[in-house]
């Protein structure tokens, strides 16, 4: 004689667990994005720590006059004796740059300056290109230290782009305070957030393609580096003989 059995499990129990771990999963995914985003916004800079120590040359990335204006009085001021702009659109002229600063002219150096200690770099298209165009004029001139002029938001990245490609240089970070972030409400307003997720989105994505590649070159040796890698005299350092798997490039991973 058979037993019926009452069950007062919920047929829909399983799938409304799965539902609950999926919810769990991206409230998690989004607590740990707003920790890194709160901590990236913790480590911009407030001020340039370094003022008064001389380099071998300064370089200004491209992308707001404040930072040009910047750059020219620290040349002005004697910290270096040379400049590179690296960044530039193919075809602008150095005066064309001048000319194009919405910011204080009256720090433009003379043209007789202008001609001797102001380089060009017209390569790069992003910060990757700028970090590999300065280490390719750092190796041309003989260059040992720079001091590298940007925004304070896009410092972080481009320190970690900078010396990753310029090994044994020093690097001084001199920050500029663009007015668009310099606002106490920067929580409240969109096109400001929107700014800076998009900096500390493009920050994780070259910390995760360094360390990738970095693997790599550790664990395949120096001849296995990047066509875009500069050509830099590196340590004669003793790699496993091990050759890392010829694997393609994944298509939702950005090359540089």
């Amino acid at each position: 004689m058979g037993v019926n059995r009452i069950n007062f499990r919920d047929p829909h129990a399983q799938r409304e667990g799965l539902g609950r771990k999926l919810v769990h999963l991206l409230l998690l995914l989004a607590f740990v994005w707003l920790i890194g985003f709160l901590g990236f916004i913790g480590f911009i800079p407030r001020s340039v720590k370094d003022t008064d120590t001389k380099t071998d040359a300064i370089v200004v990335l491209t992308g707001g006059g404040d930072r040009l204006a910047e750059g020219f009085r620290q040349l002005d001021a004697g910290l270096s004796p040379r400049m590179l702009i690296t960044g530039v659109a193919q075809g602008i002229t150095l005066q064309q740059v001048v000319d194009g600063m919405s910011s204080d002219k009256s720090v433009i150096p003379s043209p007789a300056n202008l001609a001797c200690c102001v380089t060009l770099g017209y390569e790069a298209g992003n910060t990757v290109g700028n970090a590999v165009e300065t280490a390719m004029w750092v190796r041309d001139n003989k260059v040992n230290s720079v001091r590298l002029v940007t925004a304070n938001y896009h410092m972080k990245r481009s320190q970690l782009e900078f010396h990753r490609a310029l090994p044994g240089i020093a690097i001084i970070p001199h920050p500029v305070f663009p007015r668009e972030v310099q606002d106490n409400w920067w929580f409240v307003k969109p096109h400001i957030l929107v700014l800076l997720a998009g900096e500390y989105h493009k920050f994780v994505g070259a910390w995760v393609r360094g360390a990738l590649q970095d693997g790599m070159l550790w664990l395949g040796g120096i001849e296995t580096r990047p066509d875009w890698w500069p050509d830099i005299d590196w340590p004669d350092w003793e790699m496993p003989d091990w050759k890392w798997p010829d694997i393609e490039w994944p298509d939702w991973l950005p090359k540089p």
